[in-house]
């Protein structure tokens, strides 16, 4: 890298690369990338730079494994940055752990793999249980009981009585609920099951404790509000559209501490708006609705695709749906127009100002019902009757609107074009109607003009909310290429993926808690960690927090923060929070104070703002319905995933491959002894298997014939750390016993020792953890590394066979011989898919070695038709 300035002096030249550190980063995708991705990162500066290449570097050995001149310059971003360059590595495929470096100038690290998106959909829905009304499992208690009361019915003696009512999500941080977004993020997450529902696991039971139910756990929130979809669409012509207002905007509290009151005397209830069609607001401010269709339909399509989707698991509610999905269509076409939500004290409320979509979609996903079942009932044979006049009433509604008004645009009000996706124009492109084809690829080119001259390719506007923009986009972006295998959005699609994971100004993810290792939202402006925050203030850990965010911030490299330290303040993550906003509506937003010193500053512009800071409304509060629309992309990534069946611990620690299939995995560890090295060798050739061996840098050096004996039979060789360091306590498991460095340089020494024998990293990247014990910060910090974690799969004590007769834990080689076969025979899934671990040495004290009944071990467990493979 070059600075511009005729005193380029070698004296100048050492005093700018100092300042290289300070005034210029790396943007990169601090989650990772996929192997085949288009992998971009965005250097950033506040001086005029001219940079020539860049090296990717290994995160644990820092060699450089891979360099490039794809360089391209964007001049400047706004205010913040002088000079901006995309820096292009789509080249490099191999996985792992790495850095990018620029002379002195160092990325975070990032990883590429395979899995890096594995589990994120799932992970999602932690901040949809947490924003549960009626019981939640995040405080293991029920909130909002009370119900509520009626306003605006048009039967006036209705109004003003109570109306049983509770259940669903909190729309963000306060405790309003609206009828359009949670009927959207219904159909955003039974969308996303319906495309990719292989990809979500059951860990989950209904009510959102950590108990499997036979049903995935999308699925389990889904109909979380849906149940109260329901209840707030009690009959044919009874549609409600909000739950409370703003005047519950009176300062943070937990939900089951919420003990505000609307007066009227109804006590804790909260009002309940009718749907009427007509300008709503109690106060001085009112919204301009002028129909019901923008809400009928929403609410006629959530309930027709759950009708679908849910049958295998709830016939009799299924069933119910179709019923209601047809009544709410037909009020939507009865009265046409928009059900803008209802504002109070202040002026804000979500402007929506289209209907058509809706109507489109809930028209639509009606007409697929025809396709996907038949229920025996009078609405099922309507319903066929209906189909074709349907599918040409969703024709003619989604071609009164041809692209989402907000593609291409530069500004729009709040929650004016919504939802911010068309999932209807997809599903009649789909069914072979290429209007709608092209109709999809217009609008992603207008975005694509729109942010085609700044370096994060990011055209979305600026507007509140605008990482929901952002989803939207992806979404629309990846449907348009499953139907037309058309890649000339995927830069832009990997660009705007990438923003949301750190690869903006801000150098920030969008998402709170993912990555786990990162930097990531903190400070969200959220009841549940603001109320902890409070609660712990006299403990002095709000400046705590403080100085440990400020320190995460100051550089543009992660740092080694407790993380139990912020879990105890974020009672759980996976929120979306409503990201960059323009300055233009931020700096005239009312009631906004920042709590801390903004740890951006330095990346704010006069354009565009964002804060980690729950003091910001308007840009660091997560949403509900803006998480739910992130969980069909995320779910869609990971359908390239090897091994979805692979059996993982809380940490991501692999302890078993997939269980229904015969397979077992033989591994044997090392450090001092190896007595048993020859006779496992014969044996193994013998049966003709080939197993995996974890050995430490100790044994690499104390045993070079033997390891190369190994390798010359073709075993898997890999690391088990250099000196056997304990990491963490036995007794307190989270109590770490190293560093983050003296885990690399430990891990770091191993891989040396490897290299000798001529195996790289890449070639054996599982790790094994001295004394088969870790916790989570060692789990993290493999990550890191690029490393993955392993562990054998527990249940037939075969580890115990290092253990002698003055050890309380001693196991004789006849017990876990015995054990191992009796585990095989009452276990449902048999050792299907296990890791199966013992030691390739136990040293003298140990008489009755069970590598000598390894032969016989093997040839029974092939006689039950299992296969052994090496890792």
């Amino acid at each position: 890298m070059k600075y511009l300035s005729t005193f380029f002096t070698l004296q100048f030249s050492l005093f700018t690369f100092s300042l290289i550190s300070q005034t210029s980063w790396i943007r990169i995708n601090q989650l990772g990338y996929l192997p085949n991705d288009v992998k971009v990162a965005v250097l950033v500066s506040k001086e005029t730079i001219l940079p020539t290449s860049f090296k990717v570097c290994d995160a644990l050995t820092g060699k450089t494994v891979f360099q490039t001149n794809k360089i391209t310059p964007f001049g400047t971003y706004h205010s913040a940055f002088v000079s901006t360059f995309r820096l292009d590595f789509s080249d490099f495929k191999l996985q792992g752990s790495y850095y990018l470096e620029l002379e002195n100038l160092r990325s975070p690290n990032f990883r590429i793999g395979d899995n890096v998106f594995d589990g994120c959909a799932d992970f999602l829905l932690n901040y949809m249980r947490q924003q549960r009304c009626g019981f939640n499992p995040t405080l293991l208690d029920s909130c909002h009981t009370a119900g509520g009361y009626i306003l605006y019915h048009p039967d006036s003696t209705k109004n003003n009585t109570p109306f049983k009512i509770f259940g669903g999500w909190h729309d963000a941080s306060d405790y309003l609920q609206y009828a359009s977004t949670t009927a959207n993020a219904v159909y955003q997450m039974l969308f996303a099951f319906k495309e990719n529902g292989k990809n979500f696991t059951d860990n989950y039971d209904a009510i959102g404790l950590k108990k499997s139910n036979g049903i995935p756990d999308i699925l389990d929130e889904a109909k979380w509000g849906l149940d109260w979809l329901v209840k707030m669409n009690p009959s044919k012509d009874e549609m409600y559209a909000q739950l409370a207002d703003d005047r519950d905007h009176k300062g943070m509290r937990l939900p089951n501490k919420d003990t505000f009151t609307y007066g009227a005397g109804h006590g804790l209830a909260r009002p309940v708006y009718f749907a009427n069609g007509k300008p709503q607001g109690i106060f001085k401010y009112q919204n301009q609705s002028t129909g019901v269709a923008s809400l009928a339909g929403k609410y006629a399509a959530a309930f027709a695709l759950a009708s679908d989707v849910l049958k295998k698991y709830y016939p009799t509610f299924a069933d119910s749906l179709l019923q209601k999905s047809l009544d709410a269509y037909q009020l939507g076409l009865k009265y046409p127009g928009v059900e803008q939500t209802a504002p109070c004290r202040a002026p804000y409320y979500y402007e929506e100002g289209n209907y058509t979509d809706d109507m489109e979609l809930s028209a639509i996903s009606l007409e697929q019902l025809t396709l996907s079942f038949e229920l025996p009932n009078q609405s099922s044979s309507l319903l066929k009757a209906q189909s074709s006049r349907l599918i040409d009433e969703a024709s003619a509604f989604g071609k009164q609107e041809p692209t989402t008004p907000w593609l291409g645009a530069d500004t729009a009000r709040h929650y004016q074009w919504y939802p911010f996706v068309n999932l209807g124009h997809y599903l009649l492109a789909k069914e072979g109607n290429k209007d709608f084809v092209n109709y999809l690829k217009l609008g992603l080119t207008k975005l694509q003009v729109r942010g085609a001259n700044n370096a994060f390719l990011n055209g979305v506007p600026f507007i509140w909310c605008s990482n929901n923009l952002v989803a939207a986009a992806l979404t629309q972006v990846q449907l348009y290429r499953k139907l037309t295998k058309d890649n000339s959005f995927l830069e832009m699609e990997t660009s705007l993926r990438d923003w949301l994971f750190g690869c903006n100004a801000w150098g920030t993810s969008m998402i709170i808690g993912l990555p786990r290792q990162g930097i990531s939202p903190r400070d969200p402006h959220s009841a549940m960690s603001y109320e902890q925050l409070a609660m712990s203030h006299e403990h002095g850990i709000k400046e705590l927090r403080n100085e440990e965010m400020k320190k995460l911030r100051d550089s543009s490299q992660p740092h080694s923060f407790t993380p139990s330290f912020f879990n105890s303040l974020i009672p759980t993550s996976g929120g979306l929070v409503d990201g960059p906003i323009y300055n233009s509506i931020y700096s005239k937003l009312i009631g906004i104070k920042l709590n801390h010193t903004d740890a951006f500053a330095q990346f704010q512009s006069d354009y565009v703002v964002y804060h980690d800071d729950a003091g910001d409304y308007s840009s660091n509060e997560p949403t509900m319905d803006g998480t739910a629309s992130l969980t069909y992309y995320f779910s869609t990534l990971e359908n390239s995933l090897p091994n979805k069946k692979i059996i993982k611990e809380k940490s991501g620690v692999l302890t078993r491959f997939d269980s229904s299939q015969k397979i077992i995995r033989l591994v044997f560890t090392g450090h001092d002894f190896a007595e048993g090295g020859d006779k496992i060798l014969k044996t193994l050739k013998k049966e003709n298997i080939k197993a995996s061996f974890f050995l430490t840098g100790d044994f690499y050096r104390k045993y070079p014939s033997l390891t190369k004996k190994l390798k010359t039979d073709g075993h898997y060789l890999g690391c088990h750390s250099d000196k056997h360091l304990l990491y963490c306590s036995f007794t307190q498991r989270d109590s770490l016993m190293v560093s983050k460095e003296q885990f690399f340089s430990d891990l770091r020494n191993n891989y040396t020792e490897l290299s000798k024998l001529g195996i790289e990293k890449q070639n054996a990247s599982y790790f094994l953890p001295p004394y088969e014990w870790y916790n989570d910060s060692i789990a993290k910090w493999c990550e890191d590394a690029g490393v993955n974690l392993i562990n054998f799969t527990s249940g037939t004590s075969s580890n115990a066979d290092y253990t002698t007769p003055d050890m309380k834990n001693y196991k004789s080689s006849e017990t876990i011989y015995n054990n191992i076969l009796n585990y095989e025979l009452k276990s449902f899934s048999g050792l299907n898919g296990f890791i199966l671990l013992t030691h390739i040495g136990a040293g003298p004290l140990r008489t009755d070695k069970f590598y000598d009944k390894l032969g016989d071990l093997i040839k029974v467990l092939k006689s039950k038709g299992y296969l052994f493979v090496p890792l």
